[in-house]
């Protein structure tokens, strides 16, 4: 059994009664002074004991929930330091997700039978975290398909922040014509009769994308408390326990970070977060500056929400879009001037920063501003502060950050946008974009993360595969070894790199007495799995502070209850999220035999579960076959 009570020991006392032990596990602490252990008890929210089983023996009563771990490999709880959570929660329930899917006519079935689903006056929505390189078919959808696929139905594909594909019931949706202008850094693709297509460009600003998107419906009241509890489970399944939200476009503070204080206050978060305040007016950043430092100080909050500072843009006017199948942009020439004020106003006031950057060159310029008032003895000023992305930053500049005492933070947007960086910049340009090995060289604290979910997918699995391996979801190889990094080093960029990004490296991302107790007990030993197998790495079970947040497998049932996904026509209540396929390192026969034993075992499964109140008792739903939808 995988929890049950355990007899013939003797009683703890009621000080030291463990919550939760976790026993008859590869556990992997993360602490240098113990990297390695076989238990691990937790009380009241903390780590208590980390040792072997006798050493968490003593600690065990009848209340203690004790979880056998089955020889697994249990790992800290990962922290994702640049994950658009909060905005994500908002929408999830509402998005029908392409993470995972492997092929393009799948993609296009789950498409159909969505759209037929979907009520009149909603929209089906495609939103990030896939690219058309982990398609067999390497191609986007066309027009034409979805069209086909969904002719009443306003449909919105977004693709990476360089494109968008649009059907024509979502041209009409969104007031789309022969006479709507061109936003600023955007392109309406338009036909020889000067009418939309239905493709958008970035060109290379992705606000034409954005604001696209934000003409869909929107969810309301208890329906965004909802979908952003579904949507912290599903981040939840795979390991992680904390992330830095990077807030981002059409994120306003406070009205859109309500719905997280809300869970906040009534204790059901199932992920730590640390967020920041992105000003979201071009020409107002100042003023709105101002107005949030008069109102709230980073560290406000507890060990569940908490404010972490400014960014990850603190002036449109200094922000560089990163479409890598667009030149790269030219900025303002006088955009220090502005930027200057903002940061000056933030290190006065005791605010730290993350700061959006994909080019050297605008790097370099941010730089020179930041360099300019540490002469003046104003930075950093005890403030924590970081560059995100910095695809293309040059080791000059990062000798320039260590100077500064600065941080960096990684996103696999490689992972899905490589192919297309390659194409305009080289093979070589792309080897060291960006230079991972070279940050950490340098001893700087080198957080990793996913930027999703428009770009990247929220999966850190698919993150920390092209940390080690350096390959695309695609399977193109951009970085040679000496740009990779080693899987402990991974990991340690996964958890507690993010705590250092969060001033939170006393608590969190090491398994060590005192420390949080979040932890992973993994379906694959990330540390042994075969390099191909380890995007397709989940956890079994996800405990966050002592609460099991997501269980499965020989632990389904222990975690705590959700409640019903709404609105019923939703995409996740119908396929759920990120798509899991079978792990490449299990092939031929093999997956002939697993697949046999599960079909055999599927109706046994079913009744357990009716039987336990997991699902209804109902007849088994038909086999959804792609093959005989298209």
């Amino acid at each position: 059994m995988a929890t049950m009570p355990v007899v013939g020991l003797p009683p703890a006392t009621a000080d030291h009664v463990a919550d939760v032990v976790v026993h008859n596990a590869k556990i992997y602490t993360g602490d240098p002074v113990r990297p390695q252990a076989g238990a691990v008890a937790i009380k009241d929210g903390r780590v208590t004991v980390i040792g072997d089983d006798a050493d968490v023996a003593p600690l065990i009563s009848a209340r203690t929930r004790v979880v056998d771990a089955l020889g697994r490999r249990v790992v800290p709880g990962l922290n994702d330091s640049h994950l658009h959570v909060i905005r994500g929660g908002l929408n999830y329930v509402l998005e029908l997700r392409w993470d995972g899917v492997p092929t393009l006519r799948q993609a296009l079935a789950m498409l159909r039978e969505q759209a037929a689903r979907t009520p009149k006056g909603q929209w089906v929505r495609v939103v990030g975290g896939w690219s058309a390189d982990q398609f067999a078919e390497k191609r986007l959808p066309t027009l034409a398909e979805l069209n086909a696929a969904a002719p009443d139905t306003p449909v919105f594909v977004l693709h990476l922040y360089q494109s968008a594909l649009m059907n024509r019931a979502a041209l009409k949706a969104a007031a789309y014509t022969k006479d709507t202008p061109d936003p600023r850094g955007g392109q309406i693709v338009r036909g020889r009769d000067g009418e939309p297509t239905g493709m958008l460009l970035a060109a290379p600003s992705a606000l034409i994308l954005y604001s696209t998107l934000a003409a869909a419906p929107v969810l309301r009241g208890e329906d965004m408390k909802t979908s952003t509890r579904h949507f912290l489970r599903e981040l939840n399944r795979f390991g992680l326990t904390s992330a830095i939200d990077a807030a981002g476009g059409f994120q306003n503070f406070p009205d859109n970070y309500g719905t997280v204080s809300e869970l906040a206050r009534d204790g059901l978060l199932s992920l730590r977060i640390a967020y920041h305040l992105f000003p979201q007016t071009p020409g107002q950043e100042i003023a709105d500056l101002r107005r949030w430092i008069s109102m709230v100080k980073p560290g406000d909050g507890d060990e569940w929400l908490r404010l972490n500072g400014a960014g990850e843009s603190l002036t449109w006017a200094a922000t560089d879009f990163e479409n890598f199948t667009e030149p790269r942009p030219e900025l303002a020439a006088d955009y220090e001037e502005g930027f200057e004020d903002a940061v000056r106003l933030l290190m006065e006031n005791g605010w730290g920063f993350r700061l959006h950057a994909t080019y050297d060159e605008t790097i370099r310029r941010d730089l020179n501003v930041f360099e300019k008032l540490s002469r003046e003895g104003l930075f950093p000023g005890g403030n924590r502060w970081l560059f995100d992305h910095a695809e293309t930053v040059s080791r000059d500049s990062l000798d320039r950050v260590a100077a500064l005492g600065g941080a960096m933070s990684v996103q696999n947007r490689m992972s899905f946008q490589g192919e297309a960086f390659v194409r305009r910049y080289g093979a070589g340009a792309a080897a060291e974009a960006p230079p991972i090995r070279a940050m950490l060289d340098r001893g700087l604290t080198v957080g990793a993360g996913t930027d999703a979910t428009r770009v990247s997918s929220y999966n850190p699995w698919v993150a920390l595969h092209w940390l080690v391996t350096g390959r695309t979801v695609g399977d193109l190889t951009i970085y040679p070894p000496e740009n990779r990094v080693r899987r402990e080093t991974a990991l340690a960029m996964y958890t507690q790199a993010g705590a250092r990004l969060t001033g939170e490296e006393d608590v969190k991302g090491v398994l060590k007495a005192g420390f949080y107790g979040d932890l992973a007990v993994l379906s694959d030993d990330f540390l042994t799995v075969p390099e191909q197998d380890i995007p397709h790495i989940e956890s079994l079970l996800t405990v966050t502070g002592g609460r099991i947040v997501y269980a499965t497998a020989e632990y389904e049932g222990l975690d705590e209850a959700m409640p019903v996904v709404q609105p019923a026509w939703s995409p996740v209540a119908h396929y759920g999220g990120y798509q899991a396929t079978v792990k490449p390192g299990i092939t031929g026969a093999r997956q002939a035999d697993l697949l046999g034993q599960a079909v055999a075992e599927s109706e046994k499964h079913r009744q357990w579960r009716a039987q336990r109140g997991f699902t209804p008792e109902e007849a088994p739903a038909p086999v959804f076959d792609p093959c005989f939808v298209l």
